[in-house]
Formats: structure tokens, C-alpha cells, sequence
């Protein structure tokens, strides 16, 4: 390159530079100006938006402080510019009604490319359509089968016997209970999903991979080598060929009597085995953590209200005085742990597993007097409708008495798993798992909870120190 050539490449650069920001800053701003009867609100800087303050961590009982200040500001209903696209927040009851029943006709899921990159392209959270509703159907399927089953059920007291049994006798009466629950939550959902048990070899290696894979659907985005992001890339696909050997060993050796997911998986021809794949690692993802961060909230919980405690001994102390020594629950006995179910309920609406979802526009959509303009993302805040006090009297305060009373837990003010057509379809497993682990629990321990820990959102929600809870055994319960 000549010298010149050099000389009005520098002299260019300027020039450059500065049609490249102008260009950034006016496609920025330009759907303020092409939309103004968008809901009011702010975009925030170029690029960047208002994202890092959305996603500020704070609380997950509370709704923090971004959110604080655009509903007081703009209302419940906003604009803004988040994760690189204007967006409509809706922290509205009926609004977020409206864009879950929706779905498919007016709005469509619409998670970050990454997200993609990491859980894969036939993964129930990400596809769309037909394929989506042919995957929730077999879902549905498989849990309605299962929910109520005896030997479901029966591996679910095993393993709940199992960990709570494990800290008789321990040396210390300290325990980091997030770690219990987890452990608890993947042994029950790979026995339930492959029909493995904690003890076998490709358990450990599975699990290994998961909490690679867990880290890196947590982190940010960047697909560098070593990046927690790439990790977990390369941790899914060996959990990919492991369910593939898993897969290939049942059809060679026609071993088709277990009774679990992927026996039914491997019945159908309707799924491709990418798509089996998929909905395995799918149904270890909801099943591991949202089920463990559940047990938790309610633990947490509880160990702050003993009037509430006392009601869930009293109710598993009338279920348990009505069996024999080492007899089993049952479906029946489940039917009986109401207060327990309005326990987890409201743990759930304190807690905010799940802070918002990602939706699309798929055209201009009108709603009360606004427009939500084609294209812009939608994030239906559920935390917001759970800990708003015109809805919910005393929101800030733990109060599972709310709960009472025909059909208070299936209202539009109650969204812990979603709504719509994409309404969690394990969400009935995770509150039968919860139970059954309860009850062990408040039959064999007291417990404390050590320090100042708080789950927090980040926006996915998690306990900075893991929930250490000091634990006392009930010797005339065991």
C-alpha cells in the first residue's frame, strides 16, 4: 500500500468514525420517532440501552430499583431499549394475561441468539410453532402419567429419605441447604428422565457436565475458549452423547421395560433423535433447578415464620399418624398437604423463580390506548403482579393463608410458571417433589437459617451463600 493511499485512509478515519456513531445513535433513537404512540419511556444510551440497569441484581422479594422508577415514572406499562432492541415492559396484570394467551397470534417467544447457541435449536424453550406444541403435548403427556404414579412416587420418598437421613449423625450441624436441594432434585429427575440412580458412574459424568452447562446458561455470552459460555457449549454436547449412548444401548439391547421419559421417548416416531436429545436435557434443566430453588424459597421461608411452620408439621404429623411405621405416602396422602401446597404457593409469589419471559411482537398490536409496535420485544414482568399490593394485600409479607380458598392458586395475579400455551408443563411434578421432601423434613429437623443470605435476581434467582441453615434433629419424629 502506498504511501498516499496510508495518508487518506488516516485523513478518512475521522469521517468514518463519525458516520458510524451518527449511524448508531439514529437507529437507535429512530423507533422513538417512527412510534410515539408507544407507551412512554426511555431508551437509555446507544447500544447498550437501559439492559445493565434492567438487570441490576436486587432482591427477588422485591421489584428493585429500575423497575421502582420506571413504573412510578411512565406507569406499569413502558418503553425501553434492552438487550440491543426497543421493548415494551409490562408490569400489568392484564396485560401480561393478554401477551401469554396470545401466543403464536400476536406474540411469539423471542429468547436472545445465545440462549440458542447454548441450549440448542430443537429445545422446547426456543422453538416456535407446530414444533413447539408437538413437544408441550408429549410433555403433558409423560407428566400426567407420571404425577400421580406409585413408583414415581416411591423414588421420590426414597431419595427425600436418603438426603434428609444423610444428616443424622453428622459432625456438624451446619448445612449449605441449596447444595442438599440440588441434589435431591437431579437424583430424582435422572432416575425419572433415564432411569439412572445417583450411584451409577455415568450419573457423576452427567452431572458434572450440567453444572458446566448450568454455569455457562448463566454467563455472559462470549464464545471464547475457556469462557464459561464455551465451556458450556462443549459440556452439551457431551451430555448429548451420552443420552445418545443411553439411547443406542436401549434399542440394542431392546430393553424397553423401564419405566421412565425415555422409555415413552423412545416409542414415538414423531420425534427426530436431536429432538429426544433435546427434550432430555430440557427436562433435566427444569426438573434440576427450578424444582431445587423452590424447595429452598419454601425452606427459607419458613425459617422465618414459625406460626407457618407449624402449621406444615401439624398437617404431615396428622398425615403420618394415620400410616404404619415405614409405609409409604400416596397420591391420596398428597391430596391431604394442603397448607403445604399454600406454603409453596406463596413461596413462589415472594420468590419470583422466574422474573420475566422473553415475546416478540409479530404485528402492531393496540391495547388500551397504546401501541406495542411489530417487531419490538415484550417482557411480561410476572414479579411485579406478585408483589403488587393492590393485588395482593401485604405483598412484602409471607402469608400462605392467602392462598385459601377455591381456585386462588390458577388466577392471572399467580404466574410462577408462566401462562398461555407455554405454561411450564413439569410445574405440578416440581410441587408434588417439594411436598414429599417436606414432609421428611419438618418431621426429622428444626432449623435456622445462619447469617443474612436472600435470594436474589440476577435476573435468574439464586442464594449468594448457598442458604447455610443450622439444623437440630426432632428425635421423637424420626
Amino acid at each position: 500500500m502506498s504511501m498516499m493511499m496510508v495518508g487518506e485512509l488516516v485523513l478518512a478515519a475521522p469521517a468514518i468514525l463519525l458516520s458510524l456513531l451518527l449511524t448508531l445513535v439514529v437507529s437507535h433513537f429512530l423507533p422513538l420517532l417512527l412510534n410515539p404512540r408507544a407507551p412512554r419511556g426511555s431508551f437509555g444510551w446507544p447500544l447498550v440501552g437501559e439492559t445493565l440497569r434492567f438487570l441490576t441484581p436486587h432482591a427477588s422479594n422485591s421489584l428493585g430499583t429500575f423497575l421502582e422508577d420506571r413504573c412510578s415514572r411512565y406507569g406499569r406499562v413502558f418503553k425501553s431499549h434492552l438487550f440491543c432492541t426497543p421493548a415494551i415492559v409490562s408490569c400489568d396484570q392484564e396485560l401480561n394475561h393478554f401477551i401469554l394467551q396470545n401466543e403464536e397470534r400476536l406474540f411469539q417467544c423471542s429468547y436472545p441468539r445465545p440462549i440458542h447457541g447454548i441450549l440448542g435449536k430443537s429445545s422446547m424453550l426456543v422453538v416456535l410453532g407446530e414444533d413447539h406444541k408437538r413437544l408441550r403435548n408429549l410433555a403433558l403427556t409423560l407428566v400426567t402419567s407420571t404425577k400421580l404414579k406409585p413408583s414415581y412416587l416411591g423414588d421420590i420418598e426414597k431419595i427425600a429419605m436418603d438426603i434428609v437421613g444423610s444428616w443424622h449423625g453428622k459432625a456438624t450441624n451446619n448445612i449449605t441447604f441449596c447444595e442438599e436441594a440440588r441434589k435431591f432434585a437431579f437424583s430424582v429427575i435422572v432416575k425419572q428422565v433415564l432411569g439412572l440412580s445417583s450411584e451409577e458412574p455415568v450419573t457423576a459424568m452427567i452431572l458434572e457436565d450440567f453444572l458446566t452447562f448450568m454455569k455457562g446458561l448463566i454467563s455472559f455470552p462470549l464464545r471464547i475458549p475457556g469462557t464459561p459460555y464455551a465451556k458450556a457449549v462443549q459440556a452439551r454436547k457431551r451430555i448429548s452423547s451420552t443420552v445418545k449412548g443411553i439411547i443406542e444401548e436401549r434399542r440394542k439391547d431392546g430393553c424397553c421395560k423401564k419405566d421412565d421419559f425415555l422409555n415413552v421417548l423412545l416409542s414415538t416416531n414423531e420425534l427426530s433423535d436431536e429432538e429426544k436429545v433435546s427434550f432430555v436435557l430440557d427436562s433435566l434443566l427444569g426438573g434440576y433447578e427450578t424444582t431445587s430453588l423452590m424447595i429452598s424459597m419454601v425452606v427459607y421461608f419458613l425459617g422465618q415464620s414459625a406460626t407457618d411452620l407449624d402449621l406444615v408439621k401439624r398437617e404431615h404429623q396428622g398425615i403420618r399418624s394415620t400410616k404404619g411405621k415405614d409405609e409409604s405416602l400416596t397420591s391420596e396422602d398428597y391430596k391431604k398437604m394442603e397448607y403445604t401446597q399454600h406454603v409453596i404457593n406463596e413461596a413462589l409469589r415472594c420468590g419470583n423463580i422466574v422474573k420475566f419471559v422473553h415475546r416478540k411482537a409479530l404485528k402492531d398490536v393496540r391495547y388500551k390506548g397504546y401501541l406495542i409496535p411489530s417487531g419490538w420485544k415484550v417482557l411480561p414482568v410476572f414479579s411485579a403482579v406478585h408483589l403488587n399490593p393492590s393485588l395482593h394485600g401485604n405483598a412484602q409479607q409471607f402469608q400462605p393463608s392467602r392462598w385459601e380458598g377455591p381456585s386462588q392458586g390458577s388466577s392471572k395475579k399467580f404466574t410462577p410458571f408462566g401462562g398461555g400455551p407455554r405454561l411450564c408443563p413439569g410445574s405440578e411434578l416440581a410441587k408434588v417433589e417439594a411436598a414429599f421432601f417436606l414432609h421428611h423434613l419438618v418431621l426429622n429437623f428444626r432449623w435456622i437459617i445462619n447469617g443474612d443470605d436472600v435470594p436474589m435476581a440476577y435476573p435468574y434467582v439464586e442464594f449468594p451463600r448457598g442458604l447455610p441453615i443450622e439444623i437440630e434433629p426432632i428425635c421423637s419424629e424420626s
